[in-house]
């Protein structure tokens, strides 16, 4: 029997003679199949919450504003409603059919096999990625003690990586609660910066030397200090910080209900990255010159230094710390479930597909960590510019994701306006601009950093080297993709 089982053809499939969507061969897919809806509703709330806030809001922000100034928050904005626009259209997928295997096993169905492939190995570069990113905050944020200070940063990131290694790797309501806490807290902790914020703003309290309010913003430059070619340079950067939000869309496989909870997790992750985002940059904005802010420090942290309160920065880099490993925890969680949809298609490596008895697939987990231990030597050989180099490896990975959830879903928009399947109540606005939209804006994000110096003009030079590892990887999978499909067709 085929590990892989889809009830038709799905790029051949038409609708029958009696008519209307409902008429068609629902896809199955076999990834899906030996998970256990253990995530409850508020984990799937929280798990929203905490994929739209993470690594490159606690500390990539620092960096971005000391680059761009207050217009940071113009860039968080405008990719925010992208990122909107991403999880919007995936969570159309998931009402249209929950699964495990998320954007891979809608590429599947809408896009054949060369699609899945596509989509899961894109989907891995960004998380493999993102996963050294998180490991190097994590080790960053450690050094801002003093006991940890003379620890060699590879160290603290390879600590920081077996730790939730472990955690990952028990079940997947370990995993559910965990990223409760780890979002629970990291709200807390933003709208207790938010209201620190706006006391220190409305009555004028001095800062580190200096007097919040807009005489900050407009004595330093203004809102453009630097002119508007930096904000506009640093938006890959921005994307990279919204890496998360498609997380609530692979976590609908193990839940119940998801027609139930979906929408509304989805709903306010809008509402979310106007307060946590765009709120939190312009009151750090407010607060500090722009100047004041390094890429060495969460600008969090450097706030509540300024202020000078016993403790005080301490908790808040324990918060940030505590983002990053959650960061971390959701990239392997989500490779671990994309790479068991790929590897029972044959796309991936066998063991990428196996589960253990409480029903984690631990296979494509450690296959993630394994390219985290990667980072700890990146870490080792290079300790001041791996956060860099591997975030702009993720924006590729994550515009790649994007891209391929949107072509998803404008193949789903056509196919239900051909009348072969049904949308669910709950859709893309606006569609099929919405998705035409979003392609034209990721694409132009790879111009702008083609246009940008350094490493990532290097980054985007990659490509052809990225298209070319995905081609060679397909010629090596194919025949067992065939094989596991029964088809003889690519």
């Amino acid at each position: 029997m085929s590990d892989r089982v889809t009830a038709a053809d799905p790029l051949s499939a038409a609708p029958a003679a009696s008519g209307g969507p409902t008429a068609a061969t629902p896809h199955v897919d076999a990834g899906d199949a030996g998970y256990r809806k253990d995530l409850k509703s508020r984990h799937i709330n929280m798990i929203a919450i905490g994929g739209a806030i993470g690594t490159g809001l606690f500390l990539g922000a620092g960096g971005r504003m000391s680059q761009a100034g207050p217009s940071l928050f113009i860039a968080y904005a405008v990719c925010g409603v992208f990122a909107f626009f991403v999880v919007r259209a995936l969570g159309e997928l998931v009402l249209y059919r929950p699964s495990s295997g998320a954007f891979v096993s809608y590429a599947r169905e809408f896009m054949g096999e060369k699609g899945a492939y596509t989509a899961g190995w894109l989907y891995f570069l960004n998380w493999s990625t993102t996963a050294v990113a998180d490991i190097t905050a994590a080790a960053t944020y450690a050094h801002f003690w003093s006991m940890f200070s003379d620890v060699p940063q590879w160290i603290l990131a390879l600590i920081a990586l077996a730790v939730v290694l472990a955690a990952n790797l028990i079940s997947v309501r370990y995993f559910g609660e965990m990223e409760f806490w780890f979002a629970i807290v990291k709200v807390a902790a933003l709208v207790a910066f938010m209201l620190v914020g706006i006391f220190l703003v409305v009555t004028s309290h001095d800062v580190g030397g200096h007097t919040p309010g807009l005489g900050t913003i407009t004595d330093n430059g203004g809102v453009f200090p630097a002119g508007t070619m930096p904000m506009l340079l640093l938006i890959q950067g921005v994307v990279f910080a919204y890496a998360s939000v498609e997380l609530c869309g692979v976590a609908a496989g193990e839940t119940e209900n998801p027609e139930r909870i979906m929408p509304k997790a989805i709903n306010s992750i809008m509402w979310r990255v106007g307060l946590f985002y765009v709120g939190s940059v312009v009151l750090l904005a407010l607060l500090l010159p722009y100047t004041a802010y390094s890429g060495d420090q969460s600008p969090f942290v450097t706030v509540f230094d300024k202020l000078g309160i016993p403790g005080a920065a301490g908790v808040m880099n324990l918060v940030v710390l505590t983002a990053a490993l959650s960061s971390l925890n959701s990239g392997l969680y989500s490779t671990g479930r994309i790479l068991r949809s790929m590897s029972l298609a044959g796309s991936a490596p066998r063991f990428t597909g196996v589960m253990n008895k409480g029903g984690v697939p631990y296979g494509g987990i450690l296959l993630t960590a394994g390219f985290g231990v990667l980072g700890v030597a990146l870490n080792y050989v290079m300790p001041g510019e791996a956060f860099e180099l591997v975030l702009n490896f993720a924006s590729i990975g994550i515009i790649g994701t994007w891209a391929m959830i949107m072509v998803c879903s404008l193949l789903f928009w056509r196919r239900a306006e051909q009348g072969r399947l049904a949308r669910p109540a709950y859709r893309l606005p606006w569609a099929p601009y919405t998705q035409i939209v979003t392609l034209l804006f990721l694409g132009s994000v790879l111009v702008l950093m083609w246009m940008d110096e350094g490493i990532s003009r290097t980054t985007v030079n990659c490509l052809p080297l990225i298209a070319a590892a995905l081609v060679g990887g397909w010629f090596l999978v194919r025949g067992r993709v065939r094989a596991t499909a029964g088809s003889p067709r690519d």
